[in-house]
């Protein structure tokens, strides 16, 4: 696109933008820097075999992650518009980013639900004594507190206290998802209070305690390190996490799993990094910004990882189980155990320490479900304008309804939904959105077309490594994991219980509905780009030709 034609396409600048670039710096440190990494990285690792899924995950990291980071980046801040509107340069893709706003819109449900779950035991850690750090007479003979001479086959009082306390979690979801805990729904309540009422108050709110966000949870990780290493047989899970199982390597659900994870650590392929971007002043050079970010993320996975498993060494050091990744069942709820667990160890004022680790979860979990919620209001905005109404209503109108649809992952069967929603509503069409976006900016509207546009916004050239991944081996990798993981895709389960048959049916439809967008917008696109007397085909080269709305919101201020 020439200069002359992006001068001619300006608009007004955005009403909203960052106070300055350390506000957007600090912002997408704690919405790539959050739930993903301390809740979501542990769990997904000790699926996979821990070593077996670090190395796939460090060679996605460099091959997808950090190129997709500098691609959304770069084009949410030359669009300066959210999500939707950056698909202007591709129209008969603009199904791949309604696609993601859904997937952002499951996603921000259950990670709600995660910050329920952590504001339920910030609360139980005001108690004299942590309420796990011991069995309770209830748990019966299933229960060791690490004294006892034969722990073989029971669980530890985290466990245990997480599961029957916590959740009062059923062994299959057969007979229904029972009752919501109305403890459980009273602390979802707070969190949407809280995602609400820092979505109203905009951008610039959310920028000035990005700096609190994105700091906060370092200091916290640090000390919960300091003291994991130190527990007896720690090193032996480290070792563990490290240590790769080689023939595993060549299992594609391992390498699926290594993609999937480094969306959800980077926030990267939903919408919400576009977003961020397009509140950037246009001229900023974000390149040291994605190196700052991209970095810390994967230090932040990798000290989580090392925390979680030095607990489960510890663990099996107690129980006298030699195999790391029999220690517990795993699920989403892992950290909800090895950490308590380990915080319960601590000898001087465990119950400090605890209401620190579950404040900077919860912290975490607002970093990352306002960057989702702004995402989704951005894109309501720029559709319906005025329309939409006032920002205090459409913030409000979506909080009470991510409540609502939240409740289901408070009964006693909530986990297993969590697990069906994250695979089927998130995981498995991001991949495939993915792939959609490489394609619509490196295929569609070309990679040296879009790297002349960051020439003309930023002043630098684009290097090989990144136009080769954008072009080539990101969309590659990306689609080979999905072919070998749909050949070699078995029936979900959760902590090896099966769902019914009907669980399975609603999943698919989940899926089905966010990928349908594909179709439906592509359909929309040649409807609305084809003209009078033009056949089906010239209707669809116009719909992959960049829309004449496309060009940067603000590129008034771009050079003077």
């Amino acid at each position: 696109m020439t200069q002359t034609k992006l001068q001619i396409q300006t608009k007004e600048k955005p009403k909203e933008e960052w106070g300055n670039g350390l506000e957007f710096l600090f912002s997408c440190i704690s919405l790539s820097v959050g739930l993903g990494n301390i809740w979501r990285f542990p769990y997904i690792a000790f699926q996979n075999g821990g070593g077996t899924f670090v190395i796939p995950y460090l060679i996605v990291l460099l091959v997808i992650g950090r190129p997709v980071y500098y691609l959304e980046i770069s084009l949410g801040q030359f669009r300066g518009g959210g999500v939707l509107r950056a698909f202007d340069l591709a129209p008969i893709l603009k199904g791949v980013a309604a696609g993601q706003v859904l997937a952002t819109g499951a996603s921000i449900t259950y990670y709600s639900s995660i910050m329920a779950l952590t504001l339920r035991f910030l609360l139980a850690s005001f108690s004299s004594v942590l309420p796990w750090s011991s069995c309770h007479e209830s748990w019966g003979n299933d229960c060791h507190d690490g004294n006892s001479l034969n722990a073989t086959g029971k669980m530890s009082p985290a466990q245990l206290y997480f599961e029957r306390e916590i959740l009062h979690e059923l062994p299959n979801i057969d007979n229904g998802l029972g009752q919501p805990s109305w403890q459980l729904v009273a602390c979802l309540a707070v969190a949407w209070l809280i995602i609400g009422g820092v979505l109203i108050r905009g951008i610039k709110s959310s920028g000035k305690a990005a700096y609190f966000l994105g700091v906060f949870p370092y200091v916290v990780l640090l000390v919960l390190l300091l003291r994991a290493v130190t527990l007896p047989g720690a090193w032996d899970g480290i070792v563990y996490f490290f240590k790769p199982q080689w023939r595993e390597l060549l299992n594609p659900l391992v390498w699926y799993a290594a993609v999937t994870q480094v969306f959800f650590s980077l926030a990267i392929c939903f919408g919400t990094l576009i977003t961020y971007a397009s509140y950037n002043n246009f001229n900023r050079n974000v390149y040291n910004d994605i190196v700052i970010i991209t970095t810390m993320d994967s230090c932040s996975s990798i000290i989580a990882g090392c925390i979680t498993f030095g607990i489960l060494g510890n663990l099996a050091k107690q129980t006298g189980i030699t195999d790391i990744g029999s220690v517990v069942k795993g699920g989403a709820g892992l950290a909800f155990i090895s950490y308590p667990e380990a915080i319960a160890k601590f000898e001087y004022v465990p119950q400090m320490f605890a209401v620190l680790f579950f404040l900077m979860l919860f912290v975490l979990g607002i970093g990352s479900t306002v960057g989702m919620g702004s995402c989704i209001l951005r894109v309501i905005r720029d559709q319906f304008g005025k329309r939409a109404g006032p920002s205090w209503a459409l913030a409000g109108g979506l909080a009470t309804l991510g409540f609502g649809v939240s409740i289901v992952y408070m009964t006693p069967g909530g986990q297993f939904i969590l697990n069906l929603v994250d695979f089927y509503g998130v995981s498995f069409t991001a991949l495939i959105l993915a792939i959609g976006e490489l394609l619509a900016v490196s295929w569609f509207y070309g990679v040296r077309r879009f790297c002349a546009d960051i020439k003309y916004m930023m002043g630098i050239e684009t290097g090989w490594y990144w136009r080769l991944c954008w072009a080539y081996i990101t969309p590659g990798l990306m689609t080979a994991v999905l072919l070998y993981t749909l050949f070699d895709m078995s029936a979900l389960t959760y902590k090896g219980v099966a769902y019914p048959q009907l669980a399975h049916v609603f999943g698919c439809c989940l899926a089905a509905f966010g990928l349908l967008q594909l179709p439906g917008w592509a359909l929309y696109a040649v409807y609305k780009r084809r003209k009078t007397g033009d056949s089906l085909w010239q209707g669809l080269c116009a719909a992959c030709q960049p829309a004449e709305s496309w060009g940067p919101a603000n590129a008034q201020m771009a050079h003077e």
